[in-house]
Parts: C-alpha cells; structure tokens; sequence
C-alpha cells in the first residue's frame, strides 16, 4: 500500500464527504492506496502544503489554482468537485434585500482575500452595482453581525451558513451568483507537475477512487452525512446530511463523467480574476488543469 496525503480545504464537514466515502468504501484500498485525509483551514492552507512537495494532494478553489500558479507554485488542476460554486450573498428575510441592487447604501459583510471576494466583487461589477455605495465590513463565519444587524447581508456557503442561520430559526433572502451570470468552479482537487511526472499511476488511482466516492456519495447522501460525522468531535449527523443534500445540485455534472473540467469555464475564471485585480497576466490553461486521470 502506497501512502499519501490529501489536504481538504476546510475543517472536516459533508462538503468533503466524497473522500471520506471513498476510504471508508475501500477505494482508496482497492488502489493500492493508504490515504490520510487531513483537514485544511487558515493554519493549513492547501496549495502550501501540497507544492512545497510535504504533502500529494489538495483540495482548494480553482482560482487559487491559476493565482498560485502565475507566483510560481506549479499545481495542476486534476478534477473539479464543485461544479457550480457554493457562494452565496444572504440577508434575513425582514430586511427586503433580495438582489444585488438592493444592497447599494447598505453595509456588507465581505470575506476578503479568496474565493468568496472574488465571487463577491464579480457579483457587483456584473449587477452594475457601484462599488463605492456598498459599505464594507470585513468578516470571519461568526454570523452574529447579520443576526444582530449590524452587517445587512451575508457572504457564505448555501451549503452550510444559510442552512446555519435556517437552524436559528431565521428565515432568508438568497442571492446567487449564477442570478448575474456567474458560475465559477470552486472545491478543486490538485497535485503539482512533478507528482504528475513521477507517479502518474498513484495520481490515475487517487482521482478515480475520489470520483468514485463522491458518485457514491451522491446517489447516497444520508450515508455520506453519516460517514462523515465519525471524522469530526461535533459534527450534527442533522446539518451534515442538510449540507450534502444541498451539495448535490452543485457537485452533478452536466455532460461527462464526475469531475471533469471544461477550458470555456477555466477561461472564464482568469477573465473574472483579471477583471477584479486577482490575476496580472494570462496563464496556460493547457498547464493549469487535466481531465487525463478521470477517464477509467
């Protein structure tokens, strides 16, 4: 058995559940593959561990993919897992918001430096929105500043805080991103180049047991929710199957096997982190990202 890491995203939840699956469901086994799965966060980010060569596999937002690459991290794309992205701008139902235009003299809370501000700042150019209306507030997951006011919408997942403020009894307005034409890939599983060069079987093995988890995963959701509490001390067995039922719809593929990636929507992505700053100069795409190890 080969041993490797893999480094979520985030702190262990439904929203990796696919992994979980996959090594509990002897995936990863029936690879040749003993695989740890760490949870990732602030203090672990993914890209770091995994192209400073101490870890083989990570879980990040595919704009982090291409904003690693242009500063010399040399990380390949190898299947997306979030199709559509789980980004969402909310407000309680009370307040009236309910789109874009609605929040010019109001203040937002932002989540800066990511994913989520890129989403957010594409989401005001594409409304038309003027920027400088918008008072900003930046923000942590703490959602006491919208429950108590002071912020009047809400940058988080559908997936988990508005399902977290549902669980408090709040009723709310969601505003998605695709309501302004906008669908960026998000959850992304990567390697660099010279894993892809060194070990191509290792990296084919992964990606199918993965893929084959998050099928599995899918078409049994409560399963999923009740794999994944048993790799975290508090998770509710109640949000975690409300996240991957709310999953599913963003995980699905359109056309194609599970996971594959598509270079119109990579080529959308740069043009947005362009557009916002994100990004100075163009990147090969053909370099960026490769479906070669979904296909059985």
């Amino acid at each position: 058995m080969k041993k490797v890491v893999v480094r979520l995203k985030w702190i262990n939840q439904a929203q990796f559940a696919g992994f979980y699956i996959a090594k509990e469901k002897g995936y990863y086994k029936d690879a040749g593959l003993d695989v740890d799965i760490r949870p990732g966060g602030s203090d672990f980010p993914s890209v770091q561990m995994v192209s400073s060569g101490s870890e083989d596999f990570g879980v990040t937002g595919a704009d982090q993919i291409l904003m690693s690459r242009e500063k010399g991290a040399p990380v390949v794309a190898l299947s997306v897992i979030y199709r559509s992205t789980p980004f969402v701008l909310f407000t309680l139902k009370s307040s009236g918001i309910t789109s874009m235009k609605d929040l010019e003299g109001q203040k937002v809370g932002v989540k800066l430096g990511g994913n989520e501000e890129l989403t957010y700042r594409a989401m005001v150019n594409k409304a038309g929105v003027k920027a400088k209306s918008i008072s900003e507030m930046p923000v942590k997951f703490d959602l006491s500043p919208l429950l108590t006011g002071q912020v009047k919408a809400w940058p988080g997942y559908v997936i988990n805080e508005v399902i977290a403020a549902q669980e408090q009894g709040e009723e709310v307005n969601v505003i998605y991103p695709s309501d302004y034409g906008i669908n960026f890939y998000a959850d992304t599983l990567f390697t660099t180049e010279k894993m892809i060069q060194k070990d191509p079987e290792t990296v084919k093995g992964f990606v199918q047991a993965t893929m084959k988890g998050w099928d599995y995963a899918i078409n049994h959701p409560d399963e999923a929710a009740q794999v994944t509490v048993q790799y975290g001390d508090q998770l509710d067995i109640a949000h975690e199957t409300k996240m991957m039922n709310a999953s599913i719809p963003l995980l699905e593929a359109d056309k194609g096997p599970l996971g594959t990636m598509e270079e119109s929507e990579w080529s959308t992505l740069q043009d947005s982190l362009i557009d916002v700053g994100f990004l100075k100069k163009k990147q090969d795409l053909t370099a960026a990202f490769t479906n070669e190890f979904i296909q059985p």
